[in-house]
């Protein structure tokens, strides 16, 4: 299936989790947030709250700050997993070098891009192991609880899953965001 990569899609809600634990990892969620979505291409919709998440994969690194978005796009799956890409590298993530499910500065996955079904080498949707991953699955019930993935509500499932060290975090005062560009 070709699905177009720029700004000549239908538009489409996604779902976007978003994490990292290297570095002012808030202040770096928060740009990835402004240079992911920005206003035209990329919609935001909804955010979550930040959670404080154990390491899933390789345990052995530092915790994660994760949260969820909710965005409405004009670009296709593949040009919205160009951009997410062009934003981890921009805010320091280099995957050629990184390890797999190490620590990183950020790291940005497609969830779900409407009720599309997509199995290609590197873009898997919906996310085929979202079902595992208490991360990703808390904040988005958080923001999109009735939300349908793969015939089940994302709020049904965070409830399903082991969310033991999951933590939300408080929101941050002005002053302790980063100004906007």
């Amino acid at each position: 299936m070709t699905e177009p990569s720029g700004s000549d899609a239908a538009p489409v809600d996604a779902l976007i989790s978003l994490g990292g634990n290297i570095g002012d990892v808030r202040a770096t969620l928060d740009r990835a947030v402004d240079l992911f979505c920005d206003g035209v291409a990329v919609r935001l919709k909804a955010r979550s709250a930040d959670y404080a998440t154990p390491p899933w994969g390789v345990t052995d690194q530092p915790p994660f700050v994760n949260l969820a978005l909710s965005v409405h796009t004009t670009l296709g799956p593949r040009g919205l997993l160009e951009r997410a890409l062009a934003v981890e590298a921009r805010l320091g993530r280099e995957r050629a070098r990184s390890r797999r499910w190490g620590p990183r500065p950020v790291d940005i996955d497609i969830i779900a891009y409407g009720d599309l079904s997509l199995d290609e080498p590197d873009l898997h949707l919906p996310h085929p192991r979202l079902r595992e991953r208490a991360f990703v699955l808390v904040p988005l019930a958080e923001i999109v609880p009735n939300r349908l993935i793969g015939g089940r509500r994302v709020g049904d499932l965070a409830r399903e899953i082991d969310a033991a060290g999951i933590e939300r975090l408080p929101a941050r005062q002005a002053a302790e965001r980063p100004a906007r560009p």
